[in-house]
């Protein structure tokens, strides 16, 4: 039966082996993984036989901002509900139920399930203090390695 949980640093060593699962998160470590989720917010894990299913962590000043960070569900285990079990953790965490909103980013072609789950598309449009409306841009900022 799965359980759902807080991921604590010690799970560390779980959690990089679910992200071996997955190409573009092949270059992360152990101590770096330990580290994130030292400074993460809210992590959460679904485990099944004790083993790591599914995971995700969010990031949040718990009164404007959350973002859903690193959503993954092992190769072996995707169409059995645990990324639903996962995300629902999230939305229902105690300590997210002040926020106005979770914000996430994801591929386009996970849009209807995310969707599915209660996440809808957020209007590239905002209004702006000096009248009329402008399309956000998200950016990043890459420091150099």
């Amino acid at each position: 039966m799965p359980t759902v949980r807080d991921l604590r640093p010690d799970d560390a060593v779980a959690l990089t082996c679910l992200y071996e699962d997955y190409e573009w998160w092949a270059d992360r470590e152990v101590e770096g993984v330990r580290s994130a989720l030292e400074d993460t917010d809210v992590a959460i894990g679904v485990t099944v036989d004790g083993r790591l299913a599914a995971a995700a962590r969010v990031v949040t000043d718990f009164t404007y901002y959350a973002m859903v960070y690193d959503v993954i569900v092992a190769a072996d285990r995707r169409g059995e509900g645990h990324g639903d079990r996962l995300l629902e953790a999230i939305v229902e965490h105690a300590d997210l139920q002040e926020l106005p909103r979770l914000a996430l980013l994801c591929r386009r072609g996970l849009v209807p399930y995310y969707e599915s789950v209660g996440f809808e598309l957020f209007d590239p449009e905002i209004d702006v203090p000096e009248g009329g409306t402008e399309e956000l841009v998200r950016m990043t900022y890459r420091y150099e390695e």
